[in-house]
């Protein structure tokens, strides 16, 4: 970085320090031929810094992320940022306005195009717009998503901690859970990476509505990596009082239903359960049949399942390992120090 702030140029446009630009971007065509747009708002700190990329609803129906970047474009105090923002509060519009996880053509995802093609499908291109315009000239990215439809997820991070610089971020952003991998291919945060923009994601509760808690913890932690970069002068480096990074093949694994029926929860996301403690029930219409499903070995809830109804194999909870000095630190920070473990 240069020792005086610089200006943010994309396309045709200038976005100079001090300034703050809202515009909706063209990346598509509906089948009239009418423009597909996006909205974006970059913010240029008038003292210099990194470039700082947020971006939500890559998934349609992923809502909570909209907000978290809606507010730190539009209800923070900007005045002393150092560096600039790049906020895409919906990445995929089509699928925001058909209120669905995928582009309604074709039902693509637009979380596996990255980095885009311009000769090539229509989601590739799509991110080929995005990739090239907004994401490649950033620096830092915070991707914000949550669970699919019918499960929610605690907050937590998704990164390549094998990638020191994506590591950085991750611990920055200071939740209590990572979990390591690079990523699907043609993944944002994947791609990014790759390209020398060190992206994490961040999953946070359910699709289709706005969860407070979990939007407040989230701009938290967007004020942590702000400050671990220096784009603000007084918030600290946030820490959640206990992190455990989990290895994304070998240290999670989804508990799916052996019958069908409907579900009683007895966790919440988030909750740690022991080992041979029963996680839920599942019973048929008449509960004559019931069928316990334990827990094969002590761990943290990440994901539980909102809709109770379930055929068998269908996913319940996510639940990823914990050793044992974590647990301890997790009972304490829980209150769950004096519970009967199974």
């Amino acid at each position: 970085m240069g020792s005086d702030p610089a200006s943010f140029t994309f396309e045709e446009r200038t976005v100079e320090p001090g300034e703050v630009v809202n515009l909706r971007y063209r990346i598509s065509e509906t089948y009239l031929g009418d423009p597909v747009r996006i909205p974006v708002t970059v913010v240029n700190g008038e003292r210099p810094g990194p470039t700082l990329l947020l971006t939500a609803a890559a998934h349609g129906d992923e809502l909570n992320g909209i907000e978290v970047v809606r507010e730190v474009a539009h209800e923070w105090d900007h005045e002393d940022l150092a560096g600039t923002l790049v906020c895409l509060p919906v990445l995929n519009v089509p699928a925001f306005l058909a209120q669905q996880r995928y582009l309604p053509v074709y039902d693509r995802d637009l979380n596996r195009a990255f980095p885009g093609d311009p000769d090539s499908t229509s989601a590739k291109r799509m991110a080929h717009r995005l990739f090239e315009t907004f994401v490649r000239p950033c620096d830092v990215g915070l991707d914000f998503h949550t669970s699919t439809r019918g499960r929610t997820n605690m907050l937590h991070v998704r990164a390549d901690v094998d990638d020191e610089a994506v590591e950085r971020v991750a611990h920055a952003f200071g939740t209590n859970v990572v979990i390591a991998g690079e990523g699907p291919s043609g993944s944002l945060r994947r791609e990014a990476s790759e390209a020398g923009v060190p992206t994490i994601t961040v999953e946070m509760g359910e699709a289709h509505r706005f969860q407070r808690d979990l939007i407040d913890r989230a701009l938290e932690g967007v004020r942590s990596v702000m400050a671990e970069f220096d784009m603000v002068e007084t918030s600290a480096v946030h820490w959640p009082g206990w992190r455990t990074t989990v290895d994304g093949v070998d240290e999670k694994t989804w508990l799916r239903a052996d019958a069908g029926g409907l579900v009683e929860m007895h966790y919440e996301r988030g909750e740690l359960v022991y080992e041979g403690s029963v996680v839920a029930t599942i019973t048929n219409p008449f509960k004559t049949d019931t069928v316990n499903v334990e827990a094969p070995f002590t761990g943290l809830l990440v994901g539980i399942l909102e809709n109770p109804l379930v055929y068998p194999g269908n996913p319940l909870c996510h639940l990823v390992e914990l050793d044992e000095p974590t647990r301890r630190v997790v009972e304490t920070h829980q209150g769950s120090a004096g519970r009967d473990e199974e």
